[in-house]
């Protein structure tokens, strides 16, 4: 597909976004062991870091959608990118000169969480307002750069931990803080266009009197769930099913995901002119029913990592999917509409692995239990599409 040379650099500067976000998301959990070690804090403590991380870009998606139009895109984007970068490296030093380290690791998240969640606003409307000839295929193509972040940051990590330690992981975080610094200056210079022009997009209350915009929210809550559950839990699922280390289960289990999810979305930017949207994520959500029900009833521990690795190439293409069909059923829904959606994926992230891990719970820790409850999510997804179908025709 062509890309005009005039917007090369902010297709950069919105990989790199991803990729920031992938950095956010995914390196303090890393740590989870090592933070209880070095700063004498349970393990119970550290789940408060994920869920400061994802209530607070949670409550970022909801207030964006007020105050980005006003405030500008390229002044919220730079914010984004100084943010993460700031966190990252208050990470490193804060919660050695507070007297509570774990406040300190809450002031640096807090920073580099509201930075993700602003990445996840603006992003993918800064690219659907740029030129390009295939807008969904490139939409796709730059979320699979939060893929290949992911597998960056679980490789490069793990490497860095091998060759120089992992005492030395307040240094990793400096240097990871240094791709969102060098990533503002992106975009700082390069051309943003408007996703609508002033006074033209829908209105917070417009948007949530449109029926269109709740079965699009619909989507975008299960394409979350469904991604999220099997990412969160396919570790753990590893370790279990194969009783493997903690590394080989990264590995084998969210690093495998993540390498096949971003496939998938690599793969469909590049064929997408010879697909149709609606139909491929029809097949898709299909395939993410099986694979979620072949994890959960498989005998064979094999053939359960198999469904989970798979999983990642039938949600693929879920998130940014749903964010195209809105993009052209409500040409004029704006970047509140984006806000709202990215709010509506985030929750359905958190939801339903907090649903896999109850009800696993509650079956006396059987995650195959949990997993297939979980398999609702693409479901209803189907059924949301069928939907839209049938409303669209």
């Amino acid at each position: 597909m062509a890309i005009p040379s005039k917007y090369k650099k902010t297709l950069l500067a919105c990989y790199l976004g991803l990729v920031t976000q992938a950095i956010a998301a995914n390196f303090a959990p890393l740590l989870f062991v090592t933070f209880s070690n070095t700063y004498k804090m349970a393990l119970e403590e550290m789940a408060i870091i994920p869920l400061t991380f994802y209530v607070t870009q949670l409550l970022t998606d909801l207030a964006a959608a007020k105050f980005v139009d006003k405030i500008g895109y390229r002044v919220c984007v730079v914010a984004s990118q100084v943010l993460s970068s700031v966190g990252l490296i208050l990470l490193a030093f804060l919660p050695d000169l507070l007297p509570s380290p774990l406040a300190g690791m809450m002031v640096a998240v807090v920073l580099y969480a509201i930075g993700s969640g602003l990445i996840e606003v603006l992003i993918s409307p800064i690219i659907e307002a740029c030129p390009f000839e295939n807008k969904d295929g490139m939409m796709s193509l730059l979320h699979s750069f939060y893929c290949w972040g992911s597998v960056a940051v679980i490789l490069g990590s793990t490497l860095f931990f091998v060759l120089f330690g992992i005492q030395n992981w307040r240094i990793l975080a400096v240097i990871w803080a240094a791709l969102p610094f060098y990533n503002a200056f992106n975009f700082i210079s390069c051309p943003i266009e408007r996703l609508v022009d002033d006074g033209e997009s829908m209105s917070i209350r417009q948007l949530f009197g449109t029926p269109l915009f709740w079965l699009m929210a619909l989507l975008m809550v299960c394409s979350g769930a469904s991604e999220i559950a099997m990412a969160q839990w396919v570790s753990a699922f590893t370790e279990s099913a194969l009783g493997v280390s903690k590394t080989i289960g990264d590995l084998a289990g969210p690093c495998l995901f993540a390498v096949l999810m971003g496939i998938s979305r690599a793969y469909y930017g590049a064929k997408s002119e010879k697909l149709d949207l609606t139909k491929t994520m029809l097949f898709c959500g299909l395939l993410c029913f099986c694979c979620y029900l072949l994890a959960s009833l498989s005998a064979s521990p094999v053939w359960g990592l198999v469904g989970c690795a798979m999983c990642g190439i039938s949600v693929g293409i879920m998130w940014p999917g749903t964010l195209s069909i809105s993009a052209q059923q409500c040409p004029k829904g704006g970047t509140a509409m984006f806000a709202l959606l990215a709010l509506g994926g985030d929750l359905g992230g958190s939801i339903s692995p907090a649903l896999v891990g109850g009800v696993a719970g509650a079956a006396g820790g059987n995650l195959k239990i949990g997993l297939m409850v979980a398999s609702i999510f693409p479901i209803l997804l189907i059924a949301g599409l069928l939907s839209l179908k049938r409303v669209v025709q």
